[in-house]
């Protein structure tokens, strides 16, 4: 059976990065306040991979996806998210983005298309409740990756598990029609 998964600094220390077609799904949450962001980032056509300080910098064109979780008593939700302080900023307005409100009122954002990053982009390495994780191109790469964001947004982000799937069904839909490797000159 070969990998679908793996954290990704692992995946670096073993050698085991693709240079082409993968995934990294990175969450950063806010443990005092449960706010919390995902980036989900398709890369290919690497041309190198080096340490950057504790992070992973990829020189490789990529795209980069955005979800945002707020909890009910999030202070600053009539902000924009590109407004918003450091820690909780992404760089996309209200209108760039799909609502869902879960049963307990945590509303979860979804970028409705990736932002290009058409040099370079780095990976910070997760502290805390952090996650990086590869998924490796596969058959089952967009039911691996869904069931992955269902569980820990039902378990990490205390989303309902009715929601978790729908968000999940969702943020994957926004993944294969807008992130998936496909020849531009097909």
């Amino acid at each position: 059976m070969s990998v679908k998964a793996m954290d990704l600094f692992e995946a670096y220390t073993k050698d085991m990065l693709p240079k082409d077609q993968a995934y990294i799904v990175s969450s950063f949450i806010n443990s005092n306040t449960g706010y919390s962001k995902y980036e989900v980032i398709s890369y290919s056509g690497v041309k190198a991979i080096y340490p950057e300080g504790s992070a992973l910098t990829f020189q490789s064109q990529g795209k980069k996806m955005h979800i945002l979780i707020e909890p009910a008593t999030y202070p600053k939700k009539a902000i924009e998210p590109y407004l918003r302080d450091k820690d909780d900023q992404v760089p996309l307005r209200f209108s760039e983005l799909l609502l869902v409100t879960a049963k307990n009122q945590i509303k979860i954002y979804i970028a409705k298309k990736p932002l290009d990053s058409l040099s370079s982009f780095t990976v910070a390495k997760p502290t805390g409740l952090n996650i990086s994780f590869l998924f490796y191109q596969n058959d089952e790469l967009y039911d691996t990756m869904g069931k992955f964001f269902e569980q820990t947004l039902n378990k990490d982000a205390h989303i309902p598990t009715s929601d978790a799937k729908k968000v999940a069904v969702e943020t994957i839909k926004v993944i294969q029609e807008k992130m998936a490797f496909k020849s531009d000159f097909a």
